[in-house]
């Protein structure tokens, strides 16, 4: 399977100015001298085939059962995310269709995305000259802002956390370059911030395994 996520070649605004999405009219931060690392991407919804039933660690956010979806097409239902770090932000920022979340750093859920994401980063090297723009060590040191809206009505039954989170995921891969220690370890990692999620990381019929046989439940994966 191919992860279900797409790639935009450039951001959606001019992170030397303000980071502003046009089509929210929402403006996140503006810096005009330091250095400021983006990456913008976009996830699906899927529907759920055969549905989970309940938690088995509220912990780790795992179900009591395996389930399998549908990942759906983004042409009309998806949920668009920048993710931006720099030397410059004081703390972890999150903004959803417009509207800064108050205390997002501290949200269980945001935080196990950004620090499990963040503990993967690896150099990010410019594919031309093969110069490191950000060593590991260094995305250490950075905070992040994020930018988050969907394509279609939020709480709608139309698994918009499902897509949000991946799309949390998804940015965050692309931000920090970051590589899996493990197959399936970015999906335990969207897994934490919204079950569903793990699935929307692929495209097609996408199987969640409920694991259990691992204390840490890692083998919770899709």
């Amino acid at each position: 399977l191919s992860f279900g996520w797409r790639r935009f070649t450039s951001p959606l605004c001019n992170p030397t100015r303000s980071m502003t999405d046009s089509s929210q009219k929402i403006t996140i931060y503006t810096a005009s001298d330091a250095v400021i690392h983006t990456a913008t991407v976009s996830a699906p919804t899927n529907i759920a085939c055969i549905k989970y039933w309940g938690k088995a660690s509220s912990k780790y956010n795992t179900p009591i059962n395996s389930s399998l979806s549908l990942t759906l097409d983004q042409s009309d239902l998806r949920a668009v995310t920048t993710a931006a770090a720099s030397t410059s932000f004081t703390k972890d920022r999150l903004w959803l269709n417009g509207s800064e979340e108050a205390n997002a750093f501290t949200s269980k859920r945001f935080r196990a995305c950004i620090d499990g994401l963040r503990a993967l980063a690896t150099d990010k090297v410019d594919p031309t000259t093969n110069e490191v723009i950000v060593s590991k060590s260094q995305w250490q040191s950075m905070h992040v802002h994020v930018a988050s809206y969907n394509t279609f009505p939020t709480a709608a039954g139309l698994a918009s956390s499902a897509a949000g989170y991946a799309a949390l995921v998804a940015s965050l891969v692309e931000l920090y370059n970051a590589k899996e220690s493990y197959p399936g370890e970015f999906t335990a990692i969207a897994r934490q911030g919204s079950g569903s999620a793990c699935r929307s990381l692929y495209g097609g019929f996408v199987a969640w395994r409920a694991g259990g046989m691992k204390e840490d439940w890692s083998d919770s994966i899709a």
